[in-house]
């Protein structure tokens, strides 16, 4: 009998790195992978799952709109609890730090689950920044019985915290597997956006600035202070396009309307799936971002990168010398981008292609761990139920 994975994901971001583990799980011998969607991105989801040639065995549909982090909570425990007992998977994996990974590996541990926790072990030190993320992966990290961690760095923060070595797996990121699969496939099919594609109207003699920001601690005087930047960097250099695929939170597109909609040489567009962002990525040339994702994309395909945040969670970058650390602040992020668009020679130093995060296998060795780690555990009696 095959050992059930259950994987559980429900934003974009998660999909994008879950997505190459998925296509290794499926045509692994002896797993048998089960797909469950919450449906926190729902529309975006669909991009990326299209995009790997992927299909969710079960959507657990819970959003509602203006739905609060405890109400989606509650109804994440609630759905996720009736699946898992459905199901009865041999273990539950989850990925990094959303609420639906913090919830699902909650259920899976009141009902006495394994949990495998990708992306394991990141920490920037300030439990409130970012805002509910550090909480998030620091009490999934608690429950977790195997831990893939994407660097060393990242495994010694789980040792500090007292988690077994011998359940900690230094795995590299499963984002630049997603990343290294997409590029492949868009240079051996000299793919390139539709021609009604909005991307399609970019001048390619002329320099492209991408940006994106939709961090919660950055709503309000966050994205405000972003958005001036922004105003400032256009007017001071008319001939650089800036690119700005918009978040779909409200908190974010109104003050970006309202700052930035007149400006000529800005385009403010949709959110891209997760083809047409991998090419803006390798089109640009300056990227500007509160992500953690871009954080380990960019360095991979050698773009500098301004990150919009105070904290990271994600030194490595910052020791290659390609990532640099801004903050909001107006005049730090018009000073860092007008010495990367003037300057050369700092922009070629930036741009020196490096991959702290990993070679492009890290989902092979997730699946290989898996495989040995569940063929040396005693199948348990899943008849039995949770007392009262």
């Amino acid at each position: 009998m095959p050992f059930k994975i259950m994987m559980v994901f429900g934003t974009r971001p998660e999909a994008i790195k879950m997505a190459p583990l998925a296509r290794v799980l499926r045509h692994w011998p002896g797993l048998q992978l089960h797909i469950c969607s919450t449906g926190q991105h729902r529309e975006m989801l669909k991009q990326v799952l299209d995009a790997f040639e992927l299909q969710v065995d079960q959507d657990l549909e819970v959003m509602t709109h203006g739905q609060s982090l405890n109400g989606l909570s509650q109804q994440l425990l609630k759905h996720l609890d009736i699946t898992l007992e459905r199901l009865q998977p041999d273990i539950v994996l989850v990925h990094g730090d959303t609420t639906t990974s913090f919830i699902t590996a909650l259920a899976a541990f009141n009902r006495q689950l394994p949990i495998g926790h990708v992306e394991a072990g990141l920490r920037s030190g300030d439990l409130r920044t970012p805002w509910p993320e550090e909480a998030n992966r620091r009490l999934t990290g608690v429950i977790a019985d195997l831990h893939f961690a994407p660097t060393a760095e990242a495994k010694a923060n789980l040792l500090r915290e007292n988690v077994p070595a011998d359940s900690i797996e230094v795995t590299g990121n499963t984002v630049i597997d997603a990343l290294r699969w997409m590029r492949q496939h868009q240079q051996q099919s000299q793919w390139s956006p539709a021609i009604d594609s909005p991307l399609a109207v970019l001048e390619h003699n002329r320099r492209m600035v991408l940006i994106t920001s939709h961090r919660r601690e950055n709503f309000g005087q966050g994205v405000r202070h972003i958005c001036q930047a922004l105003a400032i960097l256009a007017q001071r250099y008319p001939d650089v396009q800036f690119v700005y695929p918009v978040h779909l939170n409200p908190q974010v597109q109104s003050v970006v309307g309202d700052l930035l909609s007149d400006t000529p040489n800005i385009y403010l567009i949709a959110p891209q799936d997760y083809q047409h962002f991998v090419w803006l990525m390798a089109r640009s040339y300056l990227i500007l971002s509160d992500s953690g994702g871009i954080q380990e994309e960019a360095p991979a395909i050698g773009k500098p990168l301004l990150v919009l945040r105070e904290v990271t969670e994600r030194p490595s970058a910052l020791k290659g010398g390609t990532v640099l650390l801004v903050g909001t602040d107006r005049e730090r992020i018009v000073r860092h981008a007008s010495e990367l668009l003037d300057n050369a020679q700092l922009h070629a130093r930036m741009s020196r292609v490096h991959s702290p995060y990993g070679d492009g296998h890290a989902s092979e060795r997730i699946a290989r761990r898996l495989d040995n780690w569940l063929k040396a555990q005693p199948r348990p009696n899943k008849a039995c139920a949770l007392p009262a």
